[in-house]
């Protein structure tokens, strides 16, 4: 990820950040890379080098599968989809993610 000093906070939930995209439908790397730009209006920019290395991650511990399918420029890509344990995987994170960003909320909040 690259931009300001507050996504440095964010580099520890990319794999997060891919299962949500994935969740969505199969999707190939550049498409996830894409949609979590835009999603984030801008914010959120994913570089290969990271992107990929967690791909690779997530399919090793059985979160994702992928199949080579054709990619909408006809050429064959990669299509990454999630599966039921990277779906527990995606709430169980969510939920902890959720907790944690309220908590710092409130945090920032009191130090007003």
């Amino acid at each position: 990820m690259q931009g300001s000093k507050s996504s440095a906070l964010l580099q520890g939930t990319l794999d997060i950040l891919i299962l949500k995209v994935v969740s969505l439908e199969p999707v190939h790397g550049y498409a996830i890379a894409q949609r979590i730009r835009q999603i984030s209006q801008e914010v959120l920019q994913i570089q290969q080098g990271s992107l990929y290395p967690a791909l690779y991650r997530l399919e090793e511990r059985g979160y994702i599968e992928a199949q080579w399918r054709e990619s909408e420029q006809g050429r064959m890509a990669k299509f990454y989809s999630i599966t039921k344990k990277g779906a527990r995987s995606l709430e169980t994170e969510r939920a902890q993610w959720e907790r944690t960003a309220s908590a710092i909320a409130l945090v920032l909040q009191a130090a007003k």
